[in-house]
C-alpha cells in the first residue's frame, strides 16, 4: 500500500499536482496547448 500523507485534520495520497501561475490577464493556453496538456495528461494518467 501506499504511504498516506497526513495533518491534523486529513489524510491523503496525492499523485499529481498541476499549478498554474498566469501573470497577464489574457488567453495563455490557447487550442494547441490545450490539446497537448490534454495527451501529456492521457499518457501519464490514463485512469
Amino acid at each position: 500500500m501506499d504511504k498516506m500523507d497526513h495533518n491534523a485534520h486529513s489524510v491523503y495520497l496525492m499523485y499529481y499536482h498541476l499549478i498554474m501561475v498566469v501573470k497577464y490577464r489574457r488567453k495563455v493556453i490557447d487550442d494547441p496547448i490545450s490539446e497537448r496538456a490534454k495527451e501529456i495528461w492521457e499518457r501519464i494518467a490514463p485512469d
